[in-house]
């Protein structure tokens, strides 16, 4: 008789999501893997069993954001650059504790906890081949395609950065700042 899966991936996706929201409220430092499976109803031992450590579980919710993001930006990548980047600020606002997890470089300094290589490379893909679709179209100026993906992201991230740390005047209007950013963006790009 088969043993029952008992550690399976919805569980996974559980302790993900509940870690990334306690590193988030407490930060790394006082999160621990007591904390996490008490908030995830499972035990400690499922958390080893599927992750190993602290570090092994940090490391694969940063992946998991980075699989997240790209995922969201292989749907919009159908809408061009201005596709890519409205997409960009709404995952952001709907995971705003994964954003910050990702960029924030809270939990480099802590743990090592690095993204995988290749899930921040597969992030950028779909910008990288927005970019190179629009200067074969003849749309966006010729640069090298690396230069104009990273200013792009640059861009667009800094203002999604801003938004989430509420950094600006009290009333700003985010939404209508986000759109005249991509706007200028379009512009400062176009052949």
């Amino acid at each position: 008789m088969a043993r029952p899966v008992v550690h399976n991936d919805s569980l996974r996706q559980d302790l993900l999501a509940v870690t990334a929201d306690l590193v988030d409220r407490d930060g790394p430092a006082r999160v621990n893997l007591r904390d996490v499976a008490a908030a995830a109803r499972t035990s400690t031992t499922a958390v080893y069993s599927l992750f190993g450590g602290k570090s092994q579980l940090l490391t694969a919710v940063v992946d998991d954001g980075f699989r997240s993001f790209r995922d969201s930006q292989v749907a919009a990548a159908p809408g061009g650059l201005r596709g890519l980047g409205a997409a960009y600020r709404t995952w952001a606002l709907e995971h705003r504790a994964l954003y910050r997890l990702m960029f924030g470089g809270a939990l480099a300094a802590y743990v090592d906890c690095q993204p995988s290589p290749e899930a921040a490379a597969d992030a950028m893909e779909p910008l990288m081949q927005a970019v190179t679709s629009a200067q074969s179209a003849g749309t966006v100026l010729q640069a090298p395609v690396e230069m104009v993906a990273v200013a792009i992201w640059g861009q667009v991230h800094g203002l999604v950065s801003l938004e989430l740390a509420q950094v600006g005047p009290p009333d700003a209007n985010w939404a209508a700042a986000y759109s005249a950013a991509l706007d200028a963006v379009a512009r400062g790009w176009a052949a």
